[in-house]
């Protein structure tokens, strides 16, 4: 199946008018820990963007004044908190981490206190960093009964299931895929980016190299994070779906005047794109 247009339209409807912030979705997004800051903030300035109801972040404590200045409708606090860190892991309907978490001791520390502490009726977004921690302790999140959704670019992948990139074909994809829980959804990030979930594959059509730039799998997370927790009408693989292509059809539609495509200049388009993909006529 292809991931487009057509696909946004089912995906993203006009906001109901008895609706408040709680009906958008809690996130919490723990990453940005020293020299990494700026990949959370572009990941929580994505999740807004693309209309997330209630964003925390937990990240450096050097690193929150420069979240709060690009983005101050987010509360932040350290992860050093581990007692205000326990509080919003129970409150969240979606956790997302990675983004600038690094491999240090503190950035396993919080892994494994995501992952003991994750519940059923929760989801667990992994991308960046946290898939390599994940690859070197040979976890495989089996143990979880929370949704996972996987977001590697290729080195990730190769660390994660052992296939080299040469060797990540569909039918290797799916395969290894059979290692993680049942329902998990892989967002294989490349140049042909492709979604999968057991039998279930997306390909994208859109997208290109001016992509290429630090930011961009930031970007596309915290998008992901944002779509997961709203629009239940559709399942969670369209919902994931919709955010990876409309991260890519906004890239590509900058790049018609842009060498480079920015991964904060896709944010600002986000919310014009789903107004105009929820009021756009059958």
């Amino acid at each position: 199946m292809i991931s487009d247009y057509k696909l946004a339209r089912k995906v993203i409807l006009p906001r109901q008018k008895e609706t408040h912030k709680g009906s958008y979705g809690r996130l919490l997004l723990i990453g940005g820990l020293a020299p990494y800051g700026g990949a959370i903030i572009m990941a929580a300035l994505a999740a807004l963007k693309s209309g997330a109801g209630l964003i925390t972040v937990a990240t450096d404590q050097t690193n929150i004044s420069a979240l709060h200045s690009h983005l101050p409708e987010a509360m932040a606090f350290s992860v050093d908190d581990k007692q205000l860190l326990l509080a919003q892991l129970e409150a969240a309907d979606l956790v997302l981490i990675g983004p600038g978490l690094s491999e240090n001791s503190t950035a396993h520390s919080l892994f494994e206190l995501v992952v003991s502490h994750i519940k059923g009726h929760q989801l667990l977004l992994v991308d960046g960093s946290a898939l390599t921690i994940a690859a070197q302790k040979e976890y495989s999140f089996q143990h979880l009964a929370a949704p996972v959704i996987l977001t590697p670019h290729q080195k990730e992948w190769e660390r994660l299931s052992g296939l080299t990139i040469e060797r990540q074909t569909v039918t290797n994809n799916q395969k290894a895929l059979q290692q993680f829980p049942q329902g998990t959804i892989l967002v294989a990030k490349s140049s042909a980016t492709k979604l999968y979930q057991d039998e279930l594959i997306y390909e994208l059509i859109v997208g290109g190299p001016y992509q290429a730039t630090g930011g961009m799998g930031d970007t596309l997370a915290g998008m992901i994070a944002a779509m997961a927790v709203q629009f239940k009408q559709v399942d969670l693989f369209d919902r994931v779906a919709c955010a990876t292509y409309l991260h890519s059809a906004i890239a590509d539609q900058l790049a018609q005047e842009a060498y480079v495509v920015l991964p904060t200049a896709i944010s600002e388009e986000i919310p014009k794109w789903m107004k105009a993909i929820s009021e756009a006529d059958e």
